[in-house]
């Protein structure tokens, strides 16, 4: 996997899109979700040690980091977790592992690894399919 400082160099980040701190976890999410921008919401207020940067999949910067990363977006459109320099985790995988950075009480949600992979997913996949029609959708991204 390329590191930022390589990923810079591609033109994948500029100073005019998004600086990105290689020590700090990606969260790439669906800007138009009010579900997904819900969690960002919450993810931003419980990251006390500011290990993350949130970027719109709907972005040209998220669109880039997921090309490099080979994600298809129409595959995976809600919530992807890019550790630069390491690997990424998408759908429930990407969910868990941000919530275990969380501590506390978050780390009782570690107990869904327990789940299969295939099983989470199918969870997964049913509430990003309906997330529109149940939280409904934004115009344009709300967090900047």
């Amino acid at each position: 996997m390329q590191s930022i400082g390589e990923l810079q160099n591609f033109g994948l980040f500029t100073n005019t899109q998004l600086t990105i701190n290689k020590n700090k976890k990606v969260i790439l999410f669906d800007g138009i979700c009010n579900l997904c921008n819900g969690f960002v919401a919450k993810a931003i207020r419980l990251d006390k040690k500011q290990e993350f940067t949130f970027v719109s999949i709907q972005s040209e910067t998220g669109s880039k980091i997921l090309k490099h990363l080979q994600v298809d977006p129409s595959k995976t459109d809600s919530i992807v977790l890019y550790i630069p320099e390491s690997q990424h985790y998408i759908k429930s995988s990407a969910v868990l592992k941000i919530l275990n950075s969380f501590g506390g009480v978050w780390k009782l949600m570690q107990i869904f690894w327990l789940v299969p992979k295939p099983i989470r997913d199918i969870i997964y996949d049913f509430i990003a399919r309906n997330r529109y029609k149940w939280f409904g959708k934004n115009e344009s991204c709300e967090i900047s």
